[in-house]
């Protein structure tokens, strides 16, 4: 059958954090007069973001938790474990942080990205979004000048279930109203894109950029890796024919 719908992941698949996290929260903490070594705030977030994903998953909605309340307490844990003991300044670090990752100043767009989805457009494709992220997606989408392409934006937190849960796949097919087998997904991830969408059976593809090689890519075949987003075009271009 014709592929018609295209999703796409977005962190790490289209956009990509302009520095690491450890120095992004060192730069913030500064101004606060808040000296933190940036490999340990790396370190410390890592430790948190895991914890707290184990604990509440999908930000805590189930548990009666917001996205916001949830990034919240990741953050503060983040300083606590790096050795902050200031309350107030954790809480103000934390406020401006949520902030920013809001904006396109934290952010930017992964080389091919731009050229991948207007290649997309230009083959008849329709695009949407399927990703593990907060509300704050649309505006970071619109402030990158990527909003435009997509029907549509379905967030895990919008979706209230998150990948590699075969549900947000169906979600999103019942919103394109679309068949599994019209559809195609683009993602980072091999569990939660290319796998997941595959579960549904969706056709999907998986980005591995050049000297970025995972265990897993044994198991996929070369036709469904590609290397930067634009190389997708080609691939696509047979199953819309």
């Amino acid at each position: 059958m014709k592929l018609r719908l295209v999703t796409w992941d977005v962190k790490d698949t289209l956009l990509r954090m302009r520095l690491p996290v450890g120095q992004q929260y060192h730069s913030v903490a500064k101004k606060r007069g808040l000296h933190v070594d940036p490999a340990s705030l790396e370190q410390s977030f890592r430790q948190a973001y895991r914890a707290h994903s184990r604990l509440f998953p999908n930000y805590g909605l189930t548990q009666g938790m917001t996205s916001q309340q949830w990034w919240s307490d990741v953050v503060g844990q983040t300083f606590r474990l790096s050795g902050v003991r200031d309350e107030g300044s954790i809480r103000l670090v934390t406020e401006r942080l949520y902030g920013d990752f809001s904006t396109s100043g934290n952010w930017e767009v992964i080389p091919g990205a731009r050229e991948a989805l207007q290649g997309c457009r230009d083959l008849g494709l329709r695009l949407a979004v399927v990703s593990n992220f907060d509300r704050r997606l649309e505006e970071v989408l619109r402030q990158c000048n990527l909003h435009g392409h997509f029907e549509f934006v379905l967030t895990s937190e919008r979706a209230g279930i998150a990948k590699p849960d075969p549900g947000i796949f169906r979600k999103a097919l019942s919103l394109a109203r679309v068949a599994a087998c019209e559809a195609a997904h683009v993602g980072d991830d091999y569990v939660n894109d290319y796998r997941a969408a595959r579960d549904v059976g969706m056709e999907s593809y998986l980005l591995r950029p050049e000297g970025n090689p995972r265990l897993e890519e044994h198991r996929v075949p070369n036709e469904h890796l590609i290397r930067s987003p634009d190389e997708l075009i080609q691939r696509l271009q047979n199953a819309t024919e």
